[in-house]
């Protein structure tokens, strides 16, 4: 794989500039709507949540902002990639290229979006008054799994969505359901223990309250959970990898 990426880096390259320019293509704001987007969407979930969920919630500006944080990134990142292969098809049909790295631009464009917004995180970080530590430098590793998970998410719905155009109203409807599953303006400790491991069920849920772990509260999490982030990153994208080796001459077929 790594092979093939370098063979075909310039592609791999103006793939990325024109998913990231045709986001933004016509706005006029451009690019600042990564930024401003997750901000209003802020704004607006504190002042209708802070009343009800925020009171007793130390940082509750933080606690949100990390959820949607994360949130957000899943969701832009899997929702282009699933459709990175029938939006690419016109090229795959005509060259013979890795269809894998129409998703992985896809990703790319994400992950640069995301940073974006990371850098805001932080301003509000220390506004909110939240001393920084050399643990924040651990966020490079939930990052790493998300980037992983993402990608392994997006293999499996590009290749169902290449079957099944109906997957895309599926997964609106989804992830809806995993937004509200993932406590991201409220808290879980009023669960009893063994609701609180079912949220841990929830890979989304996993990476969102390690970042509230590092930043807030100001621990490492366990070894064990540093394992869990692993584990759902390797199997989603073990699974997709599988699917795309399994259905790959069938995609042209069908798109």
């Amino acid at each position: 794989m790594i092979q093939k990426m370098k063979k075909h880096s310039f592609l791999f390259t103006e793939l990325v500039k024109r998913d990231f320019k045709k986001k933004y293509k016509r706005t006029i704001l451009g690019v600042f709507w990564s930024v401003l987007s997750p901000l209003l969407n802020l704004l607006v979930m504190s002042l209708v949540f802070t009343q009800f969920f925020g009171r007793s919630t130390p940082h509750y500006t933080i606690y949100l902002f990390a959820g949607n944080l994360v949130f957000g990134y899943y969701r832009e990142s899997t929702n282009s990639g699933m459709q990175s292969l029938v939006s690419n098809a016109s090229i795959f049909k005509k060259i013979n290229v890795p269809k894998y790295m129409f998703l992985l631009s896809k990703n790319a464009s994400s992950l640069i979006n995301f940073g974006l917004t990371l850098v805001v995180f932080f301003i509000f970080v220390a506004i909110d008054g939240i001393a920084f530590s050399w643990r924040f430098l651990l966020l490079l590793y939930p990052i790493a799994c998300m980037v992983l998970f993402n990608m392994g998410v997006g293999l499996v719905l590009s290749a169902l969505y290449v079957f099944f155009k109906d997957i895309q109203y599926l997964y609106e409807v989804f992830t809806m359901l995993l937004m509200y599953c993932s406590a991201i303006f409220y808290t879980i400790d009023g669960y009893s223990p063994t609701v609180q491991m079912v949220f841990h069920c929830n890979p989304v849920y996993v990476y969102i309250s390690y970042f509230r772990q590092i930043i807030i509260d100001g621990v490492i999490p366990s070894l064990p959970y540093h394992l869990l982030m692993a584990a759902y990153a390797a199997l989603v994208l073990g699974l997709g990898f599988f699917i795309y080796k399994k259905y790959n001459h069938q995609f042209l077929y069908y798109v």
